[in-house]
């Protein structure tokens, strides 16, 4: 069974960084693109950052600067470093792997982790 486990979510402070580890397991994602969205409270899941198979990054404007996406060849586990958090950059924060469009900010991927909660106070 492929599963995809978010992990280094946590509560912090306007201004803090924090790092977020997607680590798949059952299978690997080396060669196709993954990506981070997040979902606030009431509101729609949002892209926030994606990385394809050639490394090549992308992002959403809110976080552009701010926030880095990588991932690690070896260990096939994706990160997005966040730094300068601000309030409205609270959510909970999802992985996902394998998309099915060629637009990457699309939610139409085919894996998805269970997400992990940033929430951070001003």
């Amino acid at each position: 069974q492929v599963q995809l486990v978010e992990s280094g979510g946590g509560l912090v402070q306007a201004g803090d960084s924090l790092r977020l580890s997607c680590t798949p397991s059952g299978r690997t994602f080396a060669t196709t693109a993954m990506a981070w969205f997040r979902q606030a409270p009431g509101k729609e899941r949002e892209f926030v950052a994606a990385i394809g198979g050639s490394r090549v990054s992308y992002y959403s404007d809110s976080v552009r600067g701010r926030f880095t996406i990588s991932r690690d060849s070896i260990w096939n586990t994706m990160y997005l470093q966040m730094n300068s958090l601000k309030p409205e950059d609270a959510a909970l924060y999802l992985c996902a792997a394998e998309p099915r469009s060629l637009v990457l900010t699309d939610t139409k991927y085919n894996y998805w982790g269970q997400g992990a909660q940033v929430p951070v106070s001003s």
